[in-house]
């Protein structure tokens, strides 16, 4: 069988600094660490998609801010913990939408709730939550509502989300709702962590609060793009999933006041190959796809105006850099 290419995402890469690199190779070793368990299954289970790799771009954005504002010395340690925790939480998140959407693979796979059923999988999110706010718990009170904020903001986002699966009455207020909660929350918290811990004024962890915003916006509109324009085999998944499973992507949300045979499609249950082709096309044909680019650039504008308070350094080029790269994605 052809393997999936490998992903031109942005990643943790040989132009990011070298105290970067240092702290990313420490967030692999912590998190495999992380997945012990006395459960030998919840332990594959967690390793079945944290080993599959991913972007670790959430570590990556941590790691960046906290040198990029200083990166007081005494805390590294603790920014590369943060990063871990942020992390496990994400990857808690990817178990149970799977779990949630029914998804057959992920990061090029077959998804753990296809290989080790929904039960087990279920548990094993649990499992990651957990873990992550152990580590947590080592921070002071601030921080750790910071993470339990951007968690609560998960749960409430999902089941909105739900709400408006197969729903062509969504609305474009309604769909930033929901990324501000399910994506933007995690890289606005992660980012204003870091600069937290490494000694930044409130002022300028504002700002890096803003750039993660921002950046978890445009990475999610980017993502949506790619479900309609990806090539599967770059992005390791098919295309069309959002319209399959009914959920509100920036471009079904747009076209779908442009395209009114897109809404019976958007509101079926069991949609069939077919017809998610036929979807996707008229998708295309409404001319959104523009509109989605341009507002992801947008929002990738907002985050390297933030970033435009941080002092001159490898690490500001650096973030500059990922908006760069976060622009040109194409998995």
């Amino acid at each position: 069988m052809e393997q999936p290419a490998r992903s031109q995402s942005p990643s943790a890469n040989a132009t990011a600094p070298q105290p970067v690199v240092e702290d990313l190779a420490q967030v692999e070793i912590r998190l495999a660490a992380e997945l012990s368990s006395r459960e030998p299954r919840l332990e594959t289970i967690a390793g079945h998609l944290v080993s599959a790799g991913g972007k670790r771009l959430r570590p990556m954005v941590v790691s960046l801010v906290f040198h990029a504002v200083g990166g007081d010395p005494r805390r590294r340690t603790d920014a590369v913990e943060a990063a871990v925790a942020l992390e496990l939480i994400h990857s808690a998140t990817l178990l149970h939408d799977d779990i949630i959407d029914g998804g057959e693979t992920r990061r090029g796979r077959a998804s753990a709730l296809s290989t080790f059923g929904l039960a087990d999988t279920l548990v094993a999110g649990d499992f990651l939550f957990c873990r992550a706010f152990a580590l947590c718990s080592r921070f002071e009170a601030e921080l750790i509502r910071w993470a339990a904020e951007a968690c609560v903001a998960l749960t409430e986002g999902e089941v909105m989300q739900g709400r408006f699966r197969r729903n062509p009455a969504v609305t474009v207020d309604d769909y930033l709702e929901i990324v501000q909660r399910k994506t933007a929350s995690l890289f606005e918290t992660g980012a204003r962590t870091a600069a937290r811990l490494g000694g930044a004024d409130p002022a300028l962890v504002d700002a890096m609060s803003a750039c993660g915003f921002h950046v978890g916006r445009a990475f999610q509109m980017r993502d949506d793009l790619l479900d309609v324009t990806g090539d599967p085999r770059v992005t390791g998944k098919p295309r069309g999933i959002d319209l399959r499973d009914g959920n509100p992507s920036l471009p079904i949300v747009l076209a779908l006041a442009r395209e009114p045979a897109l809404r019976p499609l958007f509101a079926t249950v069991d949609l069939p190959a077919d017809e998610v082709e036929r979807g996707l096309g008229l998708i295309a044909r409404s001319g959104v796809l523009a509109e989605v680019d341009a507002r992801a650039r947008d929002e990738l504008k907002a985050a390297r105006a933030a970033l435009a308070r941080l002092p001159e350094s490898p690490y500001r080029d650096a973030l500059e850099g990922l908006t760069d790269e976060l622009e040109a994605r194409i998995a």
